[in-house]
């Protein structure tokens, strides 16, 4: 790696085939990676939906093991698909680069129910700790490749769990008073 984070140009993916070409897609958030502002946030926008696809499936956040598993293969395929959109974009967690963002969201509702107060309340926790990053998350991106770009999102996600659930059963307990 070069200069500030980037990628000299002879490790740059120069030509990418029809697959890597997808996998830059989706690393973008299929174009929403682009927006000028907070794209981040705007990204994280694909992992509501990908909750909320999961459940008209008949996957939801409370059954446990399944919901699990899937989140976290969606993590790990998280990594080759942010590694081939970074030497593509040839910058160390180009802020084009979304995928880490909404493939990681559903582990933020692991074991929660699926209604819309929240699912709100897990965007906007995780987004706080996606932008705070918190220890270690901050410096465990600097990890080469998808890896790096993956894992701070995976334990933004991780402590965004644990608010959400604190939260779920403080609001549920003062709803009932």
């Amino acid at each position: 790696m070069g200069h500030k984070g980037e990628y000299r140009e002879e490790e740059r993916l120069k030509n990418p085939s029809v697959w890597q070409r997808f996998l830059i897609l989706a690393g973008t958030g299929f174009g929403l990676g682009y927006s000028p502002i907070a794209s981040g946030t705007v990204g994280t926008i694909w992992g509501v939906v990908i909750v909320l696809a999961l459940a008209a499936v008949g996957l939801t956040p409370v059954m446990l093991l399944p919901f699990i598993a899937v989140a976290l293969v969606l993590s790990a395929l998280a990594i080759p698909v942010c590694d081939t959109t970074e030497r593509y974009l040839g910058r160390k967690d180009d802020g084009r680069i979304v995928a880490d963002e909404y493939m990681t969201f559903p582990i933020c509702v692991i074991g929660l129910p699926l209604v819309p107060w929240v699912l709100v309340m897990a965007f906007l926790t995780n987004r706080f700790f996606d932008i705070l990053k918190p220890p270690p998350a901050r410096n465990l991106q600097n990890i080469k490749g998808g890896t790096g770009v993956v894992i701070d999102d995976v334990l933004a996600s991780a402590y965004s769990l644990v608010l959400n659930h604190v939260l779920y059963y403080v609001i549920r307990h003062i709803l009932a008073a």
